[in-house]
């Protein structure tokens, strides 16, 4: 893939860095009135716990600390209710996605690695994108989970 022809793709999901995951999922369901919300379920290698919000027009991931090396635990030092984390966009392919990010500037902070949806991420350095942390996530594949 070329540099000229790189461009993300589609929002994938908003993450939300909560204190307390199953308190979220209750403001979501009881306030929001949304039913399709999974189960929280443990990434140890990422530290988190995590929950998506199935929406008409996307997710919200809810992302709670595993632990206190948690990398969302200075985050939530800062912002103790929570709050917007990161912004998560697919790309094809995610090696030429970090080299591209490289070329044009962007701190990728550390190698791909399996993410909630089971597909490798990786992160931009919020400083290089207006403040924002984002997370580049490879389309799965078909038949993927």
């Amino acid at each position: 893939m070329s540099a000229d022809a790189f461009s993300i793709g589609p929002l994938n999901h908003v993450g939300i860095a909560v204190p307390d995951i199953d308190a979220a999922i209750d403001v979501y369901r009881r306030v929001f009135g949304c039913t399709d919300i999974t189960s929280p379920k443990d990434l140890a290698p990422q530290g988190v716990t995590f929950a998506f919000v199935n929406l008409p027009s996307g997710q919200v991931e809810l992302i709670q600390p595993l632990g206190d090396s948690s990398p969302i635990v200075k985050f939530l030092e800062r912002n103790p209710k929570g709050g917007q984390h990161h912004l998560c966009f697919e790309v094809e392919d995610i090696d030429a996605a970090c080299v591209i990010m490289a070329e044009r500037g962007m701190r990728v902070l550390g190698a791909p690695r399996i993410g909630a949806h089971g597909t490798l991420v990786v992160f931009l350095h919020p400083s290089d994108a207006g403040g924002v942390l984002i997370e580049l996530m490879e389309t799965p594949k078909e038949g993927a989970h």
